[in-house]
């Protein structure tokens, strides 16, 4: 325990004391300054590089008025610029600064003339200075290392070294614990807030990829039905078709087989791959996946949960493959949601174009009316739409509108060859 101790206390301090590391700007996008005109706010990051000059001055001053005026020269210059230094020095070196603060302070109250002991007035003002930067500018156990020697060196020089003098070390370790505790509450606050802020960022996103694995595990089942319910089909077909045909050629009796074959290895096939992302208690739907057709019934049932929406059907009706029916009725499905959640009492329009080469969709609604406040969801419903036109090689806007409302529009396209006859 002691040498892991030492060894805190020797990463802290004492490895790479001299190294070079100077005050970063102040973010300027945060806190007050973010209200200040740009002009200003371009400047105000070097704040706290002014605020350690100022406090420098006043170190300073307090040597020049309380002893350095006595001195002539250098060494007045020595005896009030020395601390002044260690504080500037925290700007670029701050565990050397801690150092040379701690340093100087025998040679400062060896030439001083105020009967303190071991801090003359300025070397103790710069010392809790440089104690709060640069327990400000690194982590808080090397707060509690520089009290530590701090503590010792106050020890030894007050009940050895300091008989018969007024000794000024039991206040500045007092304020001194004080400072350092209030930085160190203060950074121990602040690092919990960045893991907590980090933490709420890494479940945002671990979130979002769950959501949109269960949607695409959604599309895969839906997919899955659509799909083995049409090899089913081919493969019933292929078994009664040679007893349609009167004396059929053994030829034509082998290649039916070889179809419904090929279709029941599929569809098991299918089955073993796409199983996997059923939930146990998955039940595959009793009915047809829902269609284009039943978009009517979908909006009489929105509208008696209030929603005044109106469904508009534009260009030649035509059949088109089931999963691109399934994917545009469940695209209109979550907008319709989306507007019952996010937008209680506006109206909602549904436009269903069927355009030469695909299909198109625009669900719009109105800003949000009446007294019912939105009721806040997942906010995942537009990246299934998203997966769902990706799925099929479409394109997808969703934004807001310029009254205030929302807009979902998209476009699947849709090849000749693939509409359904």
């Amino acid at each position: 325990m002691t040498m892991k101790a030492l060894g805190g206390l020797r990463a802290d301090l004492l490895d790479h004391a001299n190294t070079y590391r100077p005050l970063p700007r102040m973010d300027v996008e945060r806190g007050l300054t973010r209200f200040l005109p740009q002009r200003i706010r371009v400047h105000a990051g070097l704040l706290p590089h002014a605020v350690v000059v100022c406090l420098a001055v006043i170190v300073f001053a307090i040597g020049f008025t309380t002893g350095g005026a006595g001195y002539r020269g250098l060494t007045g210059m020595f005896y009030a610029g020395l601390p002044a230094a260690t504080v500037l020095l925290t700007l670029v070196r701050p565990v050397l600064a801690f150092w040379l603060s701690l340093a100087a302070t025998p040679f400062l109250a060896y030439m001083g003339s105020t009967g303190m002991w071991p801090w003359e007035p300025n070397s103790l003002a710069a010392h809790l200075v440089v104690l709060t930067v640069v327990a400000m500018r690194t982590r808080p156990r090397t707060a509690g290392w520089m009290w530590l020697i701090t503590a010792g060196y106050a020890f030894v020089t007050s009940f050895l070294l300091g008989i018969g003098l007024t000794n000024d070390a039991p206040q500045l370790l007092f304020f001194s614990a004080l400072i350092l505790l209030v930085v160190t509450v203060r950074q121990v606050r602040r690092e919990a807030a960045l893991e907590v802020t980090a933490q709420q960022s890494v479940t945002a996103v671990e979130r979002s990829k769950r959501t949109l694995l269960e949607e695409r595990t959604t599309i895969a089942r839906e997919l899955h039905d659509v799909v083995a319910h049409h090899m089913s089909v081919v493969a019933i077909q292929a078994e009664a078709a040679p007893y349609r045909v009167e004396n059929p050629p053994p030829e034509l009796e082998q290649a039916f087989v070889t179809i419904r074959e090929n279709a029941v290895a599929a569809l098991t096939e299918l089955r073993r791959v796409l199983g996997v992302v059923r939930a146990e208690d998955y039940e595959a739907p009793d009915a047809p996946q829902p269609t284009l057709a039943d978009l009517d019934h979908l909006v009489g049932n929105v509208r008696e949960a209030g929603l005044d929406v109106r469904l508009t059907v534009t260009g030649a009706v035509r059949e088109l493959p089931q999963g691109v029916e399934l994917s545009a009725y469940r695209i209109v499905q979550e907008a319709l949601s989306n507007v019952l959640r996010h937008a209680p009492g506006a109206g909602a329009k549904v436009e269903v174009s069927h355009v030469l080469g695909g299909l198109g969709l625009r669900i719009v609604n109105g800003p949000a009316r009446g007294l019912v406040k939105p009721s806040p969801g997942a906010g995942h419903g537009i990246t299934g739409m998203r997966e769902r036109v990706a799925m099929l090689n479409g394109e997808m806007t969703a934004e807001p509108t310029d009254e205030g409302g929302y807009a979902v529009t998209a476009y699947i396209p849709v090849p000749r060859e693939e509409v359904v006859e």
